[in-house]
């Protein structure tokens, strides 16, 4: 790619990553999009589990392999390195537009509290969450996270700079303030289905392992003892619920 063309591509990538965002939390919340996450005509239960793990299965897949250290060592030597990280974002965002699409509705109620004060709580818990998220990612460094500063660094024919290590805003309370924001808005839902719910599990599981268990590793390889006492002083995903992991 040129510096114009990769240009193009990283903001092209970024414009889809804000659509897919907000289609997600419509998605997840049953809330002005054409297919939710309860939507639709309900099949066959186990085909129905089947195909919705199938989902959620490339989706981890596919986010995990393409974040790890050697995959993009790899992967740099077929598209630019300025690219990178706006090709995982897009490759996310089909990820999730795949979810989105082919999700199959299980739609009996594990929970139904939508027309009660504690219903209220869960929706306002629910645009809590989806807020975390977004907030976080402007704690660190959003325009590197989506790989905005790669590509116009590149366009300006300079190497981008990347943010170090840095405990702010909510990194002071927990590690990992995003996958905190998800958790809230995946379970706060004052109506919960069995397809929401089975949603819901699964995606904990695998925030739970990707992040402790290869995310983390990757992250004490690259920062070292400083990120062990982090590791130490800081919970993982709840504020004050003990001590490193």
């Amino acid at each position: 790619m040129g510096r114009s063309v990769t240009f193009l591509y990283g903001i092209s990538a970024y414009v889809i990553f804000l659509v897919t965002f907000l289609y997600s939390i419509g998605f997840v919340g049953n809330i002005l999009v054409p297919k939710s996450i309860d939507s639709g005509v309900q099949g066959a239960v186990a085909t129905s589990i089947i195909i919705n793990l199938a989902l959620l299965s490339a989706f981890a897949l596919q986010h995990s392999i393409m974040a790890r250290p050697a995959f993009k060592r790899l992967w740099t030597k077929i598209i630019p390195k300025a690219a990178e990280r706006s090709t995982y974002i897009l490759m996310t965002c089909a990820a999730l537009i795949l979810i989105f699409v082919f999700w199959q509705p299980l739609a009996t109620p594990v929970w139904d509290v939508g027309n009660t004060a504690f219903g209220t709580v869960l929706t306002v818990l629910f645009g809590i969450g989806w807020l975390v998220v977004l907030t976080s990612t402007f704690m660190i460094d959003h325009f590197d996270l989506f790989g905005l500063k790669q590509i116009y660094a590149n366009l300006k024919n300079r190497n981008a700079t990347h943010p170090g290590f840095l405990k702010v805003g909510l990194y002071r309370l927990v590690r990992h303030p995003i996958m905190t924001g998800f958790l809230i808005a995946f379970w706060a839902a004052p109506t919960m289905s069995v397809g929401h719910l089975l949603f819901a599990l699964v995606t904990t599981g695998y925030i739970v392992i990707a992040v402790l268990h290869l995310e983390e590793k990757d992250l004490i390889a690259e920062i070292g003892n400083d990120y062990r006492a982090y590791q130490r002083e800081v919970p993982a995903f709840v504020p004050g619920l003990g001590r490193g992991r």
